[in-house]
């Protein structure tokens, strides 16, 4: 389903083309539409360490060359025959993953984002640092109204990966709860936290984030270097959210979990993670991990941003600029995200 002036025969994007090099320009033939693909033209896309780490290499996955993004704002421009729930002109978000399969257990049963056959959208693809991209319809999300698009795509692969650990991990109002790291993930958790109805504690390697970490939905704030204060929040908290890509004091920060309390990791840390079961035993203390939610999962947390109006902090580069902003992202200059937008 599309109009004669949506077929287009090749997208046009930036794409790294080696490890750690500045990206170029580059188009590439899509071929034919899938039946249950979406063609979305692009408006805005976020981005994430993720892209980073992918450009490169970090992770030993990177196929070159690639166009990077995955945290895409666009409209609808053409539609498979057996694409559902979409329609022509739609603004929509596509996140870190754009198909399943769609039969096995995973995806039967509402987990599509632990299928096996998981298409992620830049591992082996081209992603949202382009003029248009495909998607499986259902991993194509329809934005509210009432969410500002040029603000929204972040929520598609940061939003997404810290909201799926409170359904998923059953996060009630009146848990007491913690965030590590007050970054592009951590940001966004506090905010989430809060209007859920937690009580919030954001964890810093410097207390010079207190008012901005407060600003963003922290009732409190606690220096992780600081061993006194480590130790008055002991055995507080239901659950402690890790968003920080750094490896820390591991034993101190399961030290602050109560009883049954969870310890859950969505940042990448660089090195294992050295834990003695009797840090966990006695107090039946967990660890988890979790990478971004399912569709339905996704859908959920854009009817709460809508509700609450939560919207990451974001700045914007022109996608003319993107290697400046990439710059702007190694040098650790954003606060908190960046957006590219594709009319510039």
């Amino acid at each position: 389903m599309s109009t004669p002036e949506s077929v287009v025969s090749t997208f046009t994007g930036w794409a790294a083309t080696q490890a750690g090099a500045p990206l170029e320009q580059f188009e590439y033939d899509p071929g034919p539409l899938g039946t249950e693909e979406v063609e979305v033209a692009i408006e805005y896309c976020g981005i994430c360490h993720s892209d980073q780490s992918m450009i490169d290499n970090e992770w030993k996955n990177a196929r070159y060359p690639f166009i990077p993004g995955h945290e895409v704002v666009g409209t609808v421009v053409r539609l498979g025959e057996q694409a559902q729930g979409l329609k022509i002109g739609q603004r929509v978000g596509i996140g870190w993953l754009k198909g399943s399969c769609m039969h096995c257990n995973s995806c039967m049963e509402g987990s599509h984002q632990l299928c096996n056959m998981i298409k992620p959208t830049i591992v082996g693809s081209h992603g949202g640092f382009a003029n248009r991209m495909r998607a499986h319809w259902a991993w194509t999300l329809p934005i509210p109204d009432s969410l500002d698009p040029s603000l929204a795509g972040p929520l598609f692969c940061g939003g997404s990966t810290v909201f799926a650990p409170l359904l998923e991990l059953n996060v009630k109002p009146t848990d007491r709860v913690g965030v590590v790291g007050i970054g592009g993930l951590g940001h966004l958790a506090l905010r989430f936290l809060n209007a859920w109805g937690c009580e919030v504690t954001a964890f810093t390697s410097s207390l010079n984030k207190q008012e901005e970490a407060k600003r963003l939905g922290a009732h409190n704030v606690v220096a992780s270097t600081d061993s006194a204060a480590m130790k008055k929040v002991a055995g507080t908290l239901d659950f402690l959210l890790i968003t920080a890509s750094a490896d820390l004091d591991w034993n101190a920060l399961i030290g602050t979990l109560g009883g049954k309390g969870k310890l859950h990791f969505v940042g990448i840390v660089p090195s294992a993670i050295p834990v003695h079961v009797f840090n966990l035993i006695p107090r039946q203390r967990s660890i988890s991990g979790s990478p971004v939610g399912s569709p339905a999962i996704m859908r959920s947390m854009l009817e709460f941003c809508a509700r609450h109006q939560i919207l990451p902090q974001v700045e914007h580069f022109p996608m003319s600029k993107v290697n400046d902003a990439i710059q702007h992202l190694r040098d650790g200059k954003a606060r908190y995200r960046v957006v590219l937008d594709a009319s510039q």
